[in-house]
């Protein structure tokens, strides 16, 4: 049989592949620990998948080096349907521009399938800082140069990429202090050792509500479910600012086409159940949704995004 008629053998064997897909349990990487908020997503997303799909999604929490493992691990996964990763910024925006020799492509070695959703942070402040509101805080950061400390979750984290981008357009200067991981920041904070913080909505809004810490806005482009009665950023005077950590699931390159089409119908549809939904919003993420070439552009333009601020700000991993 020649190359074209193999081609098209294959074009024609496709569709009905697609169709008989999927015929065994479908493997979800998550490059985190079990237990955080990116696994409590994929596990709420992968059983209502499993159960529209006929076939258990297994999440396989593969945790190390900031997501590396997990993402190589899916990009080098055969590209048939059965392994998916719930990628993010930080593995296909962040990553990309903070780390050399990355063992994967972001843009070449994946085919996203949908945009799950986007998670702004908050802006809060320990009450020791004299502000009760963005404007305040700048004043106060205007009059205070670098006097204020910020923590993050590390170097490279979307903490510390939403206070980099907010210290630019405010025009201020605060001093950053990485810690290895969310805890360790807010422990610091809630004793004052920090000022301030860009943090996850879940682990922030019980300190808020006890007045452990003053939330003074978020960082998305909507104000939060969770907490209607902060305004956003832009709305604070600072007009374009967005910074949301967001995730979503993307499949190895060269997965067939009718099969991501597929993942991505059963995906939108899990995404408009009340219970995924509800979950969501729980979580502090917005749910999102759209086509795989959206999803596809938002990657693009994250990336060069986010390049673009840590380039800026000469971000470097430690």
């Amino acid at each position: 049989m020649g190359r074209y008629a193999l081609l098209v053998a294959a074009l024609l064997l496709e569709p009905a592949f697609a169709q008989l897909y999927p015929s065994k349990p479908i493997r979800l990487i998550v490059p985190f620990a079990a237990g955080g908020g990116n696994d409590n997503v994929a596990r709420l997303v992968g059983r209502r998948l499993g159960e529209t799909l006929g076939q258990p999604v297994v999440v396989d929490n593969r945790p190390g080096a900031g997501g590396v493992l997990g993402a190589e691990l899916a990009a080098k996964a055969p590209p048939d349907g059965y392994t998916l990763f719930l990628g993010g910024v930080g593995s296909h925006a962040i990553n990309p521009n903070l780390i050399e020799n990355l063992p994967y492509d972001p843009i070449r070695d994946f085919a996203p399938v949908e945009l799950l959703a986007q998670a702004p942070l908050v802006l809060v402040v320990h009450p020791s800082v004299p502000a009760r509101d963005v404007a305040e805080l700048v004043a106060y950061a205007r009059r205070n140069p670098g006097k204020l400390n910020f923590a993050s979750n590390g170097n490279g984290s979307s903490s510390q990429l939403a206070a980099v981008m907010f210290e630019s357009m405010a025009g201020i200067e605060m001093v950053h202090v990485p810690y290895k991981g969310l805890s360790p920041a807010l422990t610091d904070l809630l004793s004052g050792q920090v000022q301030l913080m860009f943090s996850s909505v879940v682990a922030i809004v019980p300190h808020v509500k006890a007045g452990k810490v003053r939330g003074l806005a978020t960082t998305g482009a909507k104000r939060l479910a969770l907490l209607p009665g902060l305004p956003t950023i832009a709305e604070s005077g600072f007009p374009g600012y967005e910074a949301s950590s967001w995730y979503g699931i993307l499949a190895p390159a060269g997965t067939p086409r009718d099969i991501v089409t597929k993942l991505n119908a059963e995906l939108s549809k899990a995404l408009e159940q009340p219970e995924v939904r509800n979950s969501l919003l729980a979580e502090g993420a917005e749910p999102a949704g759209g086509t795989p070439e959206q999803f596809a552009a938002h990657i693009r333009a994250e990336k060069e995004r986010l390049g673009k601020i840590i380039r800026d700000a000469k971000i470097r991993l430690q």
